[in-house]
């Protein structure tokens, strides 16, 4: 029995996504190939400049936009923000501050603070009864 050891790839959306970048703003050469894991932690150990400049200057895929707006991506589409913006269009919204911006991250703001809550209140029970199943 033969072992193929063969280099794991994946599709430059993967890549993209797991690099935070926007996939139709990277170059032609890495949408139209596939990413092993090697060349993946290579772009992210040692970025090339293409690589550097999408991340300084965008456009930014909407998870990227929603944190640095401090917004959920579902605060993005409530606000009307279905497009990948750069980072001076990012910069303009949050000198703005629209009403649906600070209302979402008003929003935002009470999920973390609940989130925070039940996790103490996890650890609270798990101190007092260890052993048992909260």
């Amino acid at each position: 029995m033969k072992s193929h050891q063969t280099a794991q790839t994946m599709k430059p959306a993967t890549a993209a996504k797991k690099l935070g970048v926007y996939l139709e703003a990277t170059p032609a050469e890495f949408q139209e190939g596939v990413v092993s894991r090697a060349e993946l932690s290579a772009l992210q150990a040692d970025p090339p400049e293409w690589l550097r400049e999408l991340r300084r200057t965008g456009p930014h895929p909407r998870p990227v936009v929603a944190a640095k707006l401090g917004v959920s991506i579902s605060g993005l589409a409530r606000g009307g923000v279905t497009e990948p913006l750069t980072t001076e269009q990012i910069e303009a919204l949050k000198a703005e501050s629209p009403e649906w911006l600070v209302r979402e991250r008003a929003v935002q703001a009470e999920v973390r603070k609940e989130a925070v809550r039940i996790k103490e209140k996890k650890a609270e029970r798990a101190e007092q009864a260890p052993g048992t199943r909260p």
